[in-house]
């Protein structure tokens, strides 16, 4: 869920890393570089309206409540498809292990841990504080948490520590920071090359495999058995886009995928149930497969014609609004539908138009100024502590 640029401008030659052959590197951002980033963009913007169709028509319980009866009876046809759109957080790991692993290349653990931080939090917090105003006003969509509950969500360690989550959306937040960990232990810290990103993702497969055999929850919490093939294909897709095609890499691509696709199909279907839980497996495996031959596509430069900024732009709304969404999506369709009897279509329509309106202002009045400029004061001080320290 997050993005990164290109950069570019004259040419120069950047040295061989670790056995590959020295590449042409270039400093300003060109054409076709930036292209590729805004089909990166469009991915994620599709991954975060499939998550939020999985919650406004294709999921029971809350939403269900929200709209006074099952979504299935409300929209039949939509909601077969939407039952499938909880498969946009795959699509998302995958993008995330392309941009985290492009975004580290040449930073120190410091500035990755910074630029981490500064990326994730400030959105964050302000969705916290958004959702648990909605929950006040309107208590009987959600209850808000007590107070010692509010305050351990802000840390994002709300999970582990079994407490209840203000937003539902936030685990795949604790899979994303338990990811950012390992790369960064692993990778970042001794510095992003060619090799250590292909020893790390053939070391987390195997990982994943004893884990597995293990079958022990602090070896699955560590390890992520279930989740780490699209990361590991995000890194490898990643590789593929700044050294060329190799053998190699595509074996890892095509192991991850194998992988991932049991994974999912184990997952999210169910035999026998009914609603949003009646999947098919075949479905499954085609739209995992789908998610990674996209993010391939743009790793070989095949979606550079959708250069289009509008992608950019919806890109950078795609982290407010998937914070935002869930409990907040179910507060507006009750308001509307139930409260102000607007048809349900159209609630559904005027319900993802205005969080993608919140999540706008989100982006332009919180993470726009507050992030860089976080980021900027953590830069600082560590910059401040290390002299001080130097002289000591």
């Amino acid at each position: 869920m997050t993005g990164g640029t290109g950069e570019r401008a004259g040419t120069a030659t950047l040295p061989a890393q670790e056995g590959r052959p020295a590449e042409p590197v270039r400093a300003a951002p060109p054409p076709k570089e930036r292209s590729r980033l805004a089909a990166l963009d469009g991915l994620r913007i599709l991954a975060a309206l499939m998550v939020c169709l999985y919650h406004y028509a294709g999921k029971e319980g809350t939403v269900a409540e929200s709209w006074g009866q099952s979504p299935a009876h409300l929209f039949p046809t939509l909601s077969s498809f939407a039952t499938y759109g909880s498969l946009g957080v795959q699509l998302f790991f995958i993008i995330s292990g392309f941009v985290i692993c492009m975004s580290s290349w040449g930073r120190s653990v410091g500035d990755f841990f910074r630029s981490r931080v500064a990326r994730l939090y400030p959105a964050y917090w302000a969705a916290i504080v958004v959702v648990t105003a909605a929950a006040v006003l309107l208590p009987v969509v959600v209850e808000p948490l007590r107070p010692d509950e509010l305050l351990v969500n802000l840390t994002m360690l709300q999970q582990p520590l079994g407490v209840d989550r203000v937003l539902g959306v936030c685990w795949t937040l604790w899979v994303e920071l338990r990811f950012y960990v390992l790369f960064a232990v692993f990778v970042v810290w001794r510095g992003v090359t060619y090799r250590r990103v292909v020893v790390f993702c053939c070391g987390w497969t195997l990982a994943g495999a004893f884990a597995r055999i293990a079958d022990h929850p602090l070896t699955d919490a560590l390890v992520m058995r279930d989740h780490a093939p699209y990361f590991i294909a995000g890194l490898a897709l990643y590789l593929i886009h700044r050294h060329g095609s190799d053998l190699l890499l595509w074996g890892i691509v095509l192991v991850s995928w194998l992988l991932g696709q049991r994974y999912s199909v184990m997952a999210l279907w169910h035999p026998g149930a009914e609603g949003a839980f009646d999947r098919s497996p075949s479905v499954i495996q085609l739209i995992v497969t789908l998610s990674f031959v996209a993010v391939a596509a743009v790793a070989l430069g095949w979606l550079r014609w959708a250069d289009w900024r509008w992608l950019t732009f919806a890109g950078a709304l795609t982290y407010p609004f998937y914070l935002l969404h869930e409990h907040l999506g179910w507060f507006v369709i009750r308001v509307l539908n139930r409260g102000l009897h607007i048809p349900p279509q159209l609630t559904l329509i005027a319900t993802v138009v205005l969080i993608l309106v919140l999540a706008y202002l989100m982006h332009r009045f919180v993470e726009k100024p507050v992030g860089p400029r976080l980021k900027r004061t953590m830069t600082e001080q560590s910059r401040r502590v290390r002299q001080t320290a130097s002289r000591a």
